[in-house]
């Protein structure tokens, strides 16, 4: 092998992880896009990840806007490597963290407004976090159970889990409520510090290997 090529092969070895599934709409995002793309009907969502493989079938109809949001984030790979940092027996998965405090910085600012509840947050669905009014951006909830007093809270269904439900359930638990309720991974900490921070205290966390769009139904 010429030696140009071999330092060219030394080079890819030495390239950080990151790198290599880092996009550009994740660390500079268009969030005037992010907020104008218009998703199909319905969509399934294949997430792959760590202890196996689930689909999240889509419903537009739900919750027009946060569909529509979920559909730009997967297309553009957001989900990759986030960890399902809070999961609490009985009641919800959470994740939606990035990795990557630089993307995590660059989304801080994507809030997008609230769907009307039209679908009550039963067991298997799935539906973005909210802190109150408007305040959306990346972080989903999968509810272990029927979490219906969260209807009226804003947590607007748009999706549910339609196999691999087993999956979801088999999250590993272990850390309970985040901090400073309980012992588990403390969000701003995850922000700032990314998987460095959840591999190091965390490392039994259950993670997202990819989430793709598989199957969708036009407008």
């Amino acid at each position: 092998m010429p030696n140009s090529m071999k330092h060219y092969a030394v080079f890819l070895v030495l390239l950080p992880l990151g790198a290599c599934i880092k996009t550009p709409p994740l660390v500079a995002p268009d969030l005037v896009r992010a907020s104008a793309t218009v998703g199909p009907d319905s969509f399934v969502v294949r997430v792959r990840a760590s202890k196996g493989e689930f689909d999240i079938k889509v419903h537009r109809d739900w919750a027009p806007r946060g569909s529509d949001r979920f559909y730009y984030l997967t297309r553009a790979h957001y989900y990759d490597g986030v960890r399902f940092f809070r999961a609490v027996d009985n009641f919800v998965a959470q994740f939606g963290i990035n990795g990557d405090p630089a993307v995590n910085a660059a989304w801080k600012s994507s809030a997008f407004p609230d769907d009307s509840v039209r679908r009550s947050n039963v067991r298997g669905t799935v539906s973005f976090a909210t802190g109150g009014p408007n305040t959306r951006t990346v972080q989903l909830f999968i509810n272990y159970k029927d979490n219906a007093r969260r209807d009226a809270r804003g947590f607007a269904v748009f999706g549910q889990g339609v196999t691999g439900m087993s999956v979801v359930d088999s999250l590993y638990k272990g850390y309970g409520e985040g901090a400073p309720r309980g012992k588990g991974p403390d969000q701003d900490r995850i922000e700032k510090e990314g998987n460095a921070y959840l591999i190091k205290d965390f490392p039994l966390l259950d993670f997202i290997i990819t989430a793709r769009v598989t199957e969708a139904w036009p407008k």
